[in-house]
């Protein structure tokens, strides 16, 4: 008896659960098309769409993305499913496997975001190094867009009644359904629900969803604030997810395997969450200049300590020109004001030396003075011309 039908027997008032969908795949005559593919897609194309909005922001050349992610997209589907098979091998390689469980039968479901993050990030640096693209600024531009694609990716495991957690009964609990086959076989992965419920369980898929969504609006507010760059947002982002997964991974019941009686996801949460932590402390402060991220910009590599010290000193130096510059033209006009005043009052004290060697005519003498004033230089050049009168007449004489 399912806990529904349980509360129902006994009146209880239970909110309503979260209901599965009733099929995860639908067919266009022979061609399946499967939710989780289609959830896939989306995420890939939201990721891309907001890491090229953000890389171009950044400086780097348009089309960038889409290009990488040729390199990176493939490989991240391949390193998804290598993990999956590799943490669950006894159900392809084991004694009980079942003979239809096939490890490169990507279809039937089964991709582990550990092996997709670490295979793509290793195609995304194949794509940076032959675009020459610095890896750490192109992996800061992709980080939200990538955290929302995995949130988009967990709609498909609803569709697939997949990675769910323990039974509760709390009212936004998931129910399970059986599914099966046109023959009546039990296919709880492409079969169609008769719509009886068997489990009503943790909606683990739901909690790492928002939790995701969450880490991409603290990871564009974080960039915004601080312009963190060098590769350290992508290394938050990590940090982030595996935060969260680390909890939802105590929830789950699915089928996986453990050490020590731990899912094998929680450790590898834990140890990836430590060593993403302690880059982020320790990488490159600052974030490159739009030079440095676009095609053709040389990085040294990861373990040339000093080489990338200098390439951040690189970076700080070039940020300090602006306001160095700044100064400078403010220095310069203060100078030059200075020069303005000191010229100014130059040419006032000439000015007034001037006006000093000139008879100032005193307004407050009486007329007769000022007639007697002006009358003066004419007495001057009336005695200088007797004088020259005479010399003559002197010379005449003699």
């Amino acid at each position: 008896m399912t806990i529904r039908a349980l509360a129902e027997s006994t009146g209880a008032d239970v909110l309503a659960y979260i209901p599965s969908p009733p099929r995860g795949v639908w067919y266009l005559g022979p061609f399946p098309l499967r939710a989780y593919a289609i959830c896939i897609i989306i995420g890939i194309v939201a990721a891309i769409w907001l890491g090229e909005k953000r890389w171009v922001a950044r400086g780097g050349e348009s089309g960038a993305v889409l290009d990488i992610a040729m390199f990176a997209v493939p490989l991240g589907l391949i390193g998804g499913r290598l993990y999956h098979v590799a943490t669950d091998w006894e159900k392809y390689f084991g004694p009980h496997r079942k003979a239809d469980a096939h490890w490169w039968a990507i279809w039937q479901g089964g991709l582990g975001i550990w092996g997709a993050v670490l295979l793509g990030a290793f195609g995304a640096w194949i794509g940076c190094r032959h675009y020459r693209i610095p890896l750490p600024a192109f992996g800061d531009a992709i980080a939200p867009g990538v955290l929302l694609a995995q949130a988009i990716g967990r709609l498909g495991n609803y569709f697939n009644q997949e990675l769910f957690g323990r039974e509760t009964t709390l009212p936004w609990g998931l129910e399970i359904f059986d599914r099966f086959d046109a023959n009546g076989g039990s296919d709880p992965m492409n079969g169609v629900s008769n719509g009886v419920v068997v489990h009503v369980v943790q909606p683990t898929f739901l909690y790492e969803l928002l939790w995701n969504l969450l880490g991409v609006a603290i990871l564009l507010y974080v960039d915004r604030k601080f312009r963190i760059g060098h590769g350290r947002l992508f290394a938050l982002y990590v940090a982030i997810y595996c935060f969260g997964r680390f909890f939802v991974e105590l929830l789950r019941d699915d089928e996986a395997t453990h050490i020590a009686g731990l899912r094998v996801n929680t450790f590898t949460s834990a140890i990836v969450f430590v060593c993403a932590v302690a880059y982020f402390l320790l990488a490159t402060k600052g974030r490159e200049t739009p030079a440095q991220v676009r095609a053709g910009a040389e990085r040294p590599w990861p373990w040339q300590f000093g080489a990338l010290r200098a390439y951040g000193a690189a970076v700080a130096t070039e940020s300090a020109i602006p306001s160095a510059s700044a100064a400078a033209n403010e220095s310069a006009d203060e100078k030059s004001g200075a020069g303005e005043s000191t010229d100014k009052a130059e040419s006032a004290d000439e000015a007034e030396s001037e006006s000093a060697d000139k008879p100032v005519p005193d307004d407050d003498a009486e007329p007769a003075d000022k007639a007697k004033t002006a009358a003066e230089p004419e007495k001057v050049e009336v005695a200088k011309k007797s004088d020259t009168a005479d010399k003559a007449d002197s010379k005449s004489d003699s």
